[in-house]
């Protein structure tokens, strides 16, 4: 059988981090292979990037099938439940800002082994707390590190795989968010039937504490980001880490060799504070990354947390005032049926997400997906002019279809989109900004929605997110900026490039 050799980009200097990663081998006659295939340790990476994510969609989307229970245990307001709906979403805003921008100081492995410890940890005294009170300040604890992980997770995928397989790999793993989010109805629903008690909703929070502790000890045994390093001068360790990344049998490449310019050494980089988010140069890609994301999750934190309300307000399921224990319980399983069935959605948005963004694009698919959303939103709000079994079909036909696109669409792409338009020295601070400023909707969202539902009604909320939605096409639209198959190394280092390629040039005509 013919063996695979080094593409025609081996025997060369001059190559950055992802050039190594993006080399396609050849056969022995010559005939290109076609991918750059996936290491052990970068799939190792990737797993472990999922489960950040299923974490976050099983917790999230668990407390909308646990508010109620935890509502009776500590006789709640109706602002009370607002802040327990809002106090995960708060700690994502706060981790994602304060503490993904990090990973450009300390490193993405390091804030990737910690996110995990602080969610491990708050998880635990969740499910223990002992008031109302308290049991808010852990939620905004497990928001924390979950905050941390939406650029965290991002990067050290990004920066650690091929380019041509980027948005699929990355949205792959975004994608067990949705998983998260089915397995919390579930996880919510099997809990109420076997254990149909008051404290059933430490048990649904307590099933994610050994799974944390295994991908927790996993992360430790990862490499960190070798275009980390090299953007940190730090080239010795940036190419050592690049080899472990790259280990495979039969062993290619032999060695990792980076090339740099004299004037790009450690402790010298460009300007790398918040500041730098908003100059010319990065200003369109920071607008492009926050305020679309924004606007999705007014939308998909509204839906999502309050489906189980909304069909019920809609349907007539449940009363609005259960009138003891057993009528939340039922109530509640109804509710986490009729959501799991809309669920579904998210994780049909998810493949078509993953198959796509690669082939048709981020910014198409984003804008589509925002003019989806818009759709769904529609037609359930006509639900409220017609009688049963109309309204009923109305109301699934509308919300799926608004998970679908969302999924497909925004709830994906902004996400693919914040981790990769900006320079590898900001990436975590732009990113982690973008995430923060999304999270913004998500609480808002979260914290006024049931006064907006009982103010307002079903429909005229639907009528809002569905102007919201359209508003995000437009921003999309507006200032797009496509990175489908882009080098990030190259593509956001311009004056790096031209150093090196000069550095190159010289090379060749001294041989």
């Amino acid at each position: 059988m013919d063996r695979v050799v080094p593409g025609p980009q081996a025997a060369g200097s001059g190559k950055r981090v992802q050039d190594y990663i993006d080399e396609m081998p050849v056969w022995a006659d010559g005939t290109p292979v076609g991918h750059a295939p996936m290491t052990r340790m970068q799939w190792r990476i990737w797993w472990l990037a999922a489960f950040g994510k299923f974490f976050e969609g099983l917790v999230v989307f668990m407390t909308a099938v646990a508010i109620p229970l935890i509502a009776v245990e500590f006789d709640m307001s109706a602002t009370q439940h607002g802040l327990v709906g809002a106090a995960s979403l708060a700690g994502i805003l706060v981790g994602a800002l304060a503490l993904g921008g990090l990973s450009d100081t300390f490193g993405r492995k390091f804030m990737f082994v910690v996110e995990m410890i602080i969610f491990m940890v708050f998880l635990v005294l969740l499910a223990l707390s002992p008031s109302y009170f308290w049991l808010v300040v852990f939620l905004f604890g497990v928001g924390v590190a979950l905050g941390c992980d939406y650029p965290t997770a991002h990067l050290i995928i990004s920066e650690s795989i091929p380019s041509a397989a980027r948005g699929r790999l990355v949205l792959g793993a975004f994608g067990f968010q949705a998983l998260g989010a089915l397995a919390g109805s579930a996880v919510g629903y099997l809990v109420l039937v076997n254990l149909p008690d008051v404290s059933a909703w430490r048990w649904m929070y307590a099933t994610a504490i050994i799974p944390a502790a295994l991908v927790t000890i996993g992360r430790f045994y990862i490499t960190e980001s070798a275009p980390w390093l090299f953007a940190h001068g730090r080239f010795e360790e940036a190419e050592r880490e690049a080899t472990k990344l790259l280990r495979r049998d039969p062993v290619y490449p032999h060695q990792v060799k980076l090339a740099h310019t004299p004037g790009h050494r450690r402790g010298h980089l460009p300007d790398a504070g918040w500041t730098a988010l908003f100059n010319a140069r990065n200003r369109r890609a920071t607008i492009l990354a926050s305020v679309p994301w924004f606007l999705q999750d007014l939308g998909t934190y509204g839906i999502g947390l309050f489906t189980p309300t909304i069909l019920a307000a809609s349907l007539g399921h449940a009363s609005t005032q259960a009138h003891d224990l057993t009528d939340v319980i039922a109530n509640q399983i109804l509710a986490a049926e009729g959501a799991a069935l809309i669920d579904l959605l998210l994780i049909l948005g998810i493949v078509g997400a993953v198959v796509l963004a690669d082939r048709v694009g981020r910014i198409p698919l984003q804008a589509a997906g925002f003019i989806g959303c818009a759709a769904g939103l529609l037609i359930a709000s006509f639900a409220s002019g017609y009688p049963d079994p109309v309204r009923t079909v109305l109301i699934f036909a509308g919300f799926m279809l608004f998970n679908f696109m969302t999924n497909i669409g925004p709830n994906a792409q902004t996400y693919l989109l914040a981790g990769e338009v900006f320079p590898t020295h900001l990436r975590g601070k732009g990113a982690g900004l973008a995430a923060a400023f999304g999270k913004v909707g998500a609480v808002l969202t979260a914290f006024l929605f049931p006064l907006l539902l009982a103010d307002i009604g079903t429909t005229w909320l639907l009528y809002g997110l569905a102007t919201t939605s359209v508003l995000g096409a437009a921003v999309t639209l507006l200032f797009r900026i496509e990175t489908a198959g882009v080098n990030l190394d190259r593509v956001h280092d311009p004056a790096l490039d031209a150093g090196l390629d000069a550095a190159a040039g010289a090379g060749r005509e001294a041989a």
